[in-house]
């Protein structure tokens, strides 16, 4: 094998390994489970955060304070 072959297989290959780490790090480990992306690879053993469900009315201060309100105008009418 010639020096110029040999020098030119060293430069594809060093292409090529130039080429494979410069994708490496655009490919991630992402999984879909049930219709989520989970990118870590850690999610089995993470803490569930557990959000409890808050009152079917939105504005639950609001009606409370309208109520109050309404049952005070009722008395001060009387």
């Amino acid at each position: 094998m010639s020096d110029t072959k040999r020098t030119s297989a060293w430069k594809f290959a060093a292409l090529g390994l130039l080429l494979v780490g410069g994708l490496a790090p655009s490919v991630g480990c992402q999984v879909s489970v049930a219709g989520q992306t989970l990118p870590s690879p850690y999610y089995l053993h993470d803490d569930v955060q557990y959000f409890p469900a808050g009152p079917e009315n939105k504005l639950a201060n609001e009606t409370a304070a309208l109520s109050k309100a309404r049952a005070e105008a009722i008395q001060s009418q009387r």
